[in-house]
């Protein structure tokens, strides 16, 4: 073991929330940086002195090398086991699986999700804790102010280890154990839902099409979806991990995933399209010739659950973040579960689902989840689809169809303005706030506003209350538009507008969904003076 000093490297421009640190890669590779975050997330949590330890990545640049820096500091600080993903991929739902499987303290997961890879692009870490869901903020608060104090790190000088052979290494008094966390992952679907049933679906010739984005998933659907389930060979496509995700953007929506988006809406479709991220934990969904929205993924998953084993019995509750649109909440109140509105971060959902609260949970950045880990799960989706298009033998725009005819539909878009100055970003956000108790009332064309909050949030758990999470604005004709600003860019910072407008007559509202919401957005523009403080007349991508 030996000491290392260093000067403090403060992330004042940017305190790590529940989704961890993210940074630019070159960042991280500076001299004492990843080791003063690793540090001080050592001492946050009380040391690491005989605990059990995960740790993986989804394989972006960077991500080997870390690991090896991270394995040197355990070792050094008492830790008596690591468990590590092979060649050190671990996808973001598997790692929370593995955690709980185990009964380790903890993980560090490597990951800037869905955000590109590459050494001139983004390189992030986080720690999980030992329910297998993000450190909640009193932890990472603490990881926080640690980094501004601290003086010295622990580490050794062991050579590198070896991250590709399956099995158990002994380094001093530290056993180190590499695992195929697939195989886990694996048994723990096979464990929820109807392998049979899915089966038969591809053999009576149901096709899918894959798109794992050169990401992590990759090697988790290969074996499942092919390997294990039946489908056609080829039917996963970008499944290798790359350093850089291909060169491309590893988010799943109609932009970044666009090939697919394009092949899903042409007359070469097949049945099923999805998509996950860099690190697996969102997904995209698509039927021939139709979207389906995050939020709506989530209302119809929640709906429909009980045709599959694991919810065979029901739901407790739903939870959705708040942006995410209100599609599910109608799901709850006519399952009589309970529906929870939580800020963004998937720790909320947490709370929720340890006290079991909730069964199903989601947000509208493509992200849902259940009670079978603490993290939202791309593939887990993909299956609980797939299993539900099994049982009702309808394709998946029949099955929406009929969603909306039931509960009504949910037109709902996310805008992104990326990279917006820090200064102009933050003084958008105040002036907003300090006009939202004038704004009730107010007319706007045909309809007025019946409130507008700045959301906050009182966990019925533990009584912790986050402040400030976003500003919503509702009108008195079913419509709505929330604006946050978003932590998972390491550019300037993201502002997102979410729209919506409720219709439960769908025969008099037109399909098409920027026509639709258009009208809100114009009048979020008119009330906020949105482009004359932060000169942006256009979103850079539009979900």
């Amino acid at each position: 073991m030996k000491t290392i000093a260093i000067t403090t490297t403060p992330f004042a421009d940017q305190k790590p929330g529940t989704s961890g640190l993210r940074k630019k890669t070159k960042v991280f590779m500076q001299e004492n940086y990843l080791e003063n975050f690793v540090q001080s997330t050592f001492d946050a949590i009380g040391g690491v002195k005989d605990k059990v330890l995960v740790l993986g990545g989804d394989g972006r640049y960077f991500n080997k090398q870390a690991i090896q820096t991270i394995v040197k500091m355990a070792l050094a600080s008492g830790a008596s086991k690591l468990i590590i993903g092979q060649n050190g991929l671990l996808s973001t739902p598997a790692a929370s699986n593995i955690i709980r499987t185990y009964n380790a303290d903890g993980g560090i997961i490597l990951s800037a999700s869905h955000n590109p890879g590459g050494i001139e692009n983004d390189f992030g870490i986080k720690f999980n804790g030992k329910n297998g869901g993000p450190a909640s903020e009193t932890i990472t608060g603490a990881i926080f102010e640690r980094t501004k104090i601290i003086t010295e790190y622990l580490t050794s000088d062991i050579q590198d280890i070896d991250l590709d052979t399956i099995g158990t290494q002994q380094i001093s008094a530290m056993q180190i154990e590499i695992i195929n966390p697939v195989e886990d992952y694996c048994l723990l679907m096979q464990k929820l839902f109807d392998f049979n049933a899915i089966k038969a679906l591809f053999e009576n010739g149901f096709t899918i099409r894959f798109d794992a984005m050169h990401a992590v998933t990759g090697p988790y659907a290969k074996r499942i979806l092919e390997d294990v389930l039946g489908a056609k060979e080829g039917s996963v496509i970008n499944a290798v991990p790359s350093e850089d995700f291909g060169q491309g953007h590893p988010d799943p929506n109609p932009v970044w995933a666009k090939p697919l988006f394009d092949l899903m809406m042409s007359d070469k479709a097949p049945d099923f399209g999805a998509a996950s991220d860099g690190d697996g934990d969102r997904n995209m969904i698509l039927g021939r010739g139709i979207y389906v929205a995050p939020s709506d993924s989530l209302a119809v998953l929640a709906a429909n659950a009980h045709l599959v084993p694991h919810y065979k019995n029901g739901i407790s509750g739903v939870a959705r973040s708040m942006p995410t649109s209100r599609a599910a909440d109608r799901v709850a109140h006519k399952l009589g579960v309970s529906l929870y509105e939580t800020p963004t971060g998937w720790k909320f959902f947490g709370n929720l689902l340890d006290d079991g609260r909730i069964t199903i949970c989601g947000e509208e950045s493509a992200g849902t989840g259940s009670s079978h880990v603490r993290e939202k799960d791309g593939l887990w989706a993909v299956l609980l689809w797939l299993n539900i298009l099994a049982m009702r033998k309808q394709s998946v725009a029949e099955i929406l169809n009929e969603h909306w005819l039931s509960f009504g539909r949910d037109y709902y878009s996310r805008y992104d303005f990326e990279a917006v100055p820090k200064e102009k970003a933050a003084l958008f956000v105040e002036r907003l706030k300090s006009k939202l108790g004038d704004l009730g009332g107010m007319p706007i064309g045909n309809t007025f506003i019946e409130n507008a909050t700045d959301f906050s949030y009182k966990d019925p758990v533990d009584g912790s209350e986050s402040l400030s999470q976003g500003c919503v604005i509702n009108f008195n004709n079913g419509a709505r538009a929330v604006t946050r600003l978003s932590g998972t860019g390491t550019e300037g910072a993201t502002i997102r507008l979410y729209l919506e407008q409720y219709a439960d007559n769908l025969s008099d509202v037109k399909r098409d969904v920027q026509q639709v919401l258009t009208p809100i957005a114009e009048a979020f523009y008119q009330l906020t003076d949105f482009s004359s403080i932060t000169g942006r007349t256009a979103p850079d991508v539009i979900t």
